[in-house]
């Protein structure tokens, strides 16, 4: 397993430029079209965070601060890691201003099954094995509409994962875009893999 301090792993902004590393941070987005591209910067540590959205036609601003506090929640499951990620997503969406988002099973069960499939086949990408994209996972778990996808490995808590995201601007972008409304997050704590996936 991966496992490595994440305020010393270096995450830096996703480029097209290269040196040799221990861990890459990749970013992909996709346009209305929802087909994704790609780029990464290899950076310093031994783990791993990627971050993937579908574009939305007007994509949601992040004020600098609340208007009014937002409403709390759907909660995940128990005290879970995955109840954490959510905790922990929203205290960031707040403190930028944005509403929080909610626990969603169908997002939940696409990322669970995402984080189980790149660990039991030592893999790690936003497109599974079969060629599917996040889109394509949340809508066969019959979501409408997905929006976004944080993977990461070897962040061994919900902290740790939530700031190796905040920390990389794609990852941090996701999270703290306003007009996402739910989430789902899967975990294998074998080998921490992590996946978030946002909702409009």
């Amino acid at each position: 397993a991966l496992v490595a301090d994440p305020l010393r792993s270096g995450l830096r902004p996703a480029s097209t430029s290269s040196s040799p590393s221990a861990s890459t941070s990749t970013s992909a987005s996709a346009e209305p079209s929802r087909e994704p591209s790609a780029s990464a910067t290899p950076s310093p540590g031994r783990t791993r965070t990627t971050s993937a959205a579908a574009r939305p036609a007007q994509p949601g601003k992040t004020p600098a601060r609340p208007a009014a506090p937002p409403t709390a929640p759907a909660a995940a499951p128990g005290g879970t890691p995955a109840a954490q990620v959510l905790a922990l997503t929203n205290t960031e969406r707040a403190e930028a201003g944005c509403g929080p988002v909610t626990f969603d099973d169908r997002l939940a069960r696409a990322a669970q099954l995402h984080s189980e499939d790149m660990s039991a086949n030592d893999y790690f990408s936003h497109t599974g094995q079969n060629g599917s994209s996040f889109v394509d996972r949340a809508k066969a778990q019959g979501h409408p509409s997905p929006g976004a996808e944080n993977i990461a490995r070897g962040q061994g808590s919900a902290a740790s994962v939530m700031e190796a995201w905040m920390n990389s601007p794609g990852h941090r972008a996701n999270i703290l875009n306003c007009s996402l409304k739910t989430l789902g997050v899967g975990v294998v704590t074998s080998d921490w893999t992590w996946t978030q996936v946002f909702g409009y």
